[in-house]
């Protein structure tokens, strides 16, 4: 959102009265989680194909190995 839409949300949002703004703050974050949540995080799907890779896997053997040997 361009910097002068942010603040014409702004001066929108003052001249609401204290209860519309907490009602539409609620409204807002729970669009965020919602948003968030849905969305399927990169770093677990980066740590799957990391534990599914071939290379990996023999590079923690190797590690596994030399500790526990």
């Amino acid at each position: 959102m361009a910097k002068p839409a942010l603040s014409q949300v702004e001066d929108e949002f003052a001249r609401l009265s204290p209860e519309a703004q907490l009602s539409l703050l609620e409204r807002l974050v729970h669009r965020a989680r919602v948003a968030v949540a849905s969305r399927p995080t990169t770093w677990e799907a980066d740590l799957a194909a990391m534990a599914a890779d071939p290379e990996m896997q023999r590079e923690l053997n190797r590690i596994n190995t030399e500790f526990y040997a």
